[in-house]
């Protein structure tokens, strides 16, 4: 008993200390910048050493109580259970609701103690102690989230010895170890460009001073937050058994949402860097992706959603969705405030400059968000407005987004070669040259393999064409350079926009051209399906003490034999389908346990998927997280044709020539 009630104690104890520490560290760093008082301003970092302080020691109590089995605890109950492998008994911690908010804090206080030593010699700054007193209000809310409607450490009912472990779906595959924390990552280090960007209106230096200081930290996040979301991807296909990896999902938007605003962003930037231009459009883009994190949060944390990503319904909805209209009521009426200062010194002399590529660029990606956005939501307002359900599915997102993403990729081939300020038609002829060869090449491999349709065949030609126009860049860039050719944010973003492309294909590929055939098979039979030969050698039981699982041993072209299965779980009554996956460069063969099985059975449903380029998703997964990498690292360095704006020091002037 004494174990038990050491858990919820210290866990409480922890997430009031973090409650305390917020709020004070709030009030006094604000009366320090209201006094000027350096020697204040100088001391705010320690509050959020504390505050991380006491996250981790709540975040490290609960793992405790959960290899330890307190059940004791509500939450331990819900998730735990004795006969869960230790190593998702660990990853139960962010199964559900409340131990997910936890997570949040954690990560979060630690961006804030990471601010803190990053800019540990400017601590006298204002514009930094803004930021500071920014993110102790994040901080303070979620902590108020944790210690209120969302307490991991609520004690449950007494009696209890065992409970039903995490949801099925979250202890059948590794990713679960490294999917939900990457994303949260991604998700929680935008409140650092948030913070600067909500100090610099407070403060008046809306010049690039801010841009410069939170530029890697986007860029760390849009990395975490996209790895996250191919992560995700990737589990999707491992583990649901519909042979796909994305779904439009209304909580795979959410993730997807910021992940847009983030990408529109991390491009407008450059200009105002540049030319000073578009600071509207910037403070706008980082501000909306910070509040879609947050309204994201609402949407899988909040139960008015279903989905098998969402956690069950909770408590804590109202709260984020007040929140949410704080942080965008805000946020406007500071940008109205400081309109006048918001005037950019530069304009577009011509559309066909890079400029104008990146305005239109920012248009794009907003109407993709918005998009997203309107079909994510609206059956929640109808519901909630009319008391009647309605479903907005794939055929819809599809259909929307399918322009949009192919004038993107248009895009991507055309803005690498244009030049600042104006072109004209010679120059953007002779530079369009080879990636159009590159482009009409790919079109014509498209049509020779076999494809059909307008919208994967042009997804090919315009892939093509974009990618002949990155390896363009590329290629002048280490001819002048050598190998540091691809290191910076200009040759860095080119292997990103490579790592896009192939997704991009790949996804039209697997989209458009997935065949599938379901058998009903005889042990020792075979069947040919797509030039392939599956022979079904029968079915073997296996039991251990999470769950029962049901294997069907087919056997590929004569080689290597795969087992899709089915699986019930003991505590949870749940049966769960299993794929196996023949993975390779042109295709997958993707093999499901169809229908009730039972192991004495002669005979079993196969269904059989043939999925192109599969594996180049993950291919061009990997070329993003590549090309992010490279871009935090400085390139060759330039001297800016925008003035350095107020408010900027010696180095920050250096850091725009990079």
């Amino acid at each position: 008993m004494l174990a038990v009630g050491l858990n919820a104690a210290a866990g409480r104890g922890a997430i009031l200390l973090g409650v305390l520490v917020c709020a004070f560290g709030i009030v006094v760093t604000v009366a320090g910048i209201r006094q000027g008082n350096t020697r204040v301003l100088r001391s705010t970092a320690r509050y959020s050493y504390v505050a991380f302080a006491a996250a981790l020691i709540a975040f490290v109590v609960m793992e405790r109580a959960l290899i330890t089995r307190d059940f004791s605890l509500a939450y331990v109950q819900q998730v735990g259970s004795r006969s869960t492998p230790g190593l998702y008994n660990v990853t139960a911690l962010w199964s559900a609701l409340e131990g997910s908010i936890l997570m949040w804090i954690l990560i979060l206080t630690g961006f804030t103690v990471a601010v803190a030593v990053k800019f540990r010699k400017r601590r006298d700054d204002v514009l930094l102690a803004w930021a500071m007193v920014v993110m102790l209000v994040v901080a303070l809310f979620f902590f108020l989230l944790a210690f209120g409607p969302a307490d991991p450490f609520a004690l449950g009912p007494s009696g209890v010895t065992d409970g039903p472990g995490p949801n099925p779906l979250l202890q059948n595959h590794i990713l679960v170890v490294f999917h939900p924390p990457i994303l949260y990552l991604g998700y929680v280090g935008f409140t650092v460009p948030f913070a600067f960007a909500i100090a610099a209106l407070i403060t008046g230096r809306v010049g690039e001073g801010w841009l410069l200081e939170t530029r890697r930290w986007t860029l760390y996040s849009w990395g975490f937050l996209t790895l996250g979301i191919v992560l995700g991807g990737w589990w999707s296909y491992e583990v649901l058994g519909w042979s796909g990896v994305w779904a439009w999902d209304p909580v795979e938007n959410a993730s997807f949402l910021p992940w847009l605003t983030g990408t529109a962003f991390l491009h407008s930037v450059i200009v105002q860097e540049r030319r000073g231009m578009l600071r509207v459009w910037n403070l706008s883009l980082v501000i909306a992706t910070f509040s879609l994190t947050i309204l994201g949060t609402f949407l899988t944390r909040s139960g008015v959603i279903n989905s098998v990503h969402a956690f069950a319904e909770g408590s804590v909805g109202p709260w984020l969705l007040v929140f949410f209209t704080i942080v965008v009521a805000v946020s406007v009426v500071l940008i109205g405030w400081r309109g006048d200062r918001l005037r950019a010194p530069g304009t577009i002399d011509s559309p066909l400059s890079r400029e104008g590529a990146f305005l239109a660029n920012n248009v794009l990606f907003s109407v993709f968000a918005f998009v997203v956005l309107l079909g994510t939501v609206f059956p929640l307002v109808v519901e909630a407005l009319q008391d009647r359900r309605l479903v907005v599915g794939a055929p819809f997102f599809d259909r929307m987004t399918k322009p949009i993403g192919l004038t993107m990729l248009f895009l991507m081939a055309v803005a690498p070669v244009l030049p600042w300020r104006k072109t004209t038609g010679e120059v953007l002829r002779d530079r369009l040259f080879w990636p159009a060869v590159c482009g009409v090449a790919a079109l014509a491999f498209a049509v020779v393999i076999g494809n059909a349709g307008w919208a994967p065949l042009l997804a090919f030609g315009l892939g093509g064409f974009a990618a002949g126009s990155a390896l363009r860049q590329l290629g002048l860039a280490t001819r002048r350079n050598g190998w540091r050719g691809f290191v910076g944010r200009a040759n860095g973003g080119m292997i990103v926009h490579l790592g896009v492309i192939v997704m991009s294909v790949a996804l039209a590929a697997s989209g458009a051209y997935t065949r599938s055939q379901e058998f009903v098979m005889e042990v020792g039979e075979s069947v040919e399906f797509s030039g392939h030969t599956f022979t079904f050698e029968g079915l073997s039981l296996e039991t251990d003490s999470v769950k029962s699982s049901l294997k069907a041993a087919v056997r590929i072209d004569g080689g290597p034999v795969y087992e899709p299965a089915r699986s019930k779980y003991l505590q949870q009554g749940m049966d769960i389908g299993t794929p196996s996956v023949r993975s390779g460069f042109r295709h997958d063969l993707y093999l499901t346990l169809e229908g009730d099985v039972r192991p004495d059975d002669t005979e079993a449903r196969i269904k059989v998927f043939v999925k192109p380029m599969i594996l180049w998703l993950w291919i061009g997964g990997g070329l993003l997280g590549l090309g992010t990498v490279l871009s935090a690292f400085p390139g060759r360095r330039r001297r800016p044709e925008a003035p350095v704006s107020e408010g900027i020091s010696s180095r920050d002037e250096e850091g725009l020539r990079v």
